[in-house]
């Protein structure tokens, strides 16, 4: 005998995808990272405003300069990532389309923040 429950108990914290809470709570998450971490990409930038790029690239070889903005570029491009999931699941409506788009998407960020911090990497140890 199967006992009494209501349908929506089942669907409850299950978006379309059945992850919408998680998605949501990871936006969140990136979005009260990202709030500490531009207020030190601006404090980096002032100092280094008119610097040339010996004094940069030493200022960039300290360990905490270096995870600071190699933190910056993760959660930048993961914000940006789930971002863009909302805005093409919500806008795109022929399935092939969204799904070729969010595969686009995914690489496009994978992509972009392996180079972003390649290229830290690669400044920071080149002194």
């Amino acid at each position: 005998m199967k006992p009494l429950r209501n349908p929506l108990a089942n669907a409850h914290n299950h978006g379309a995808a059945g992850d919408g809470v998680d998605h949501w709570w990871s936006q969140r998450f990136s979005a009260i990272l990202l709030v500490p971490l531009v207020l030190w990409l601006v404090w980096a930038l002032s100092v280094l405003a008119g610097a040339d790029f010996e004094t940069a690239s030493a200022w960039l070889a300290s360990p905490w300069n270096a995870a600071m903005a190699i933190l910056f570029v993760l959660a930048s491009f993961y914000h940006g990532r789930l971002g863009l999931q909302v805005v093409i699941g919500d806008y795109i409506h022929h399935r092939p389309t969204e799904l070729a788009l969010q595969v686009l998407v995914a690489a496009g960020a994978i992509f972009g923040a392996l180079i972003a911090v390649v290229s830290i990497l690669d400044v920071a140890f080149a002194n």
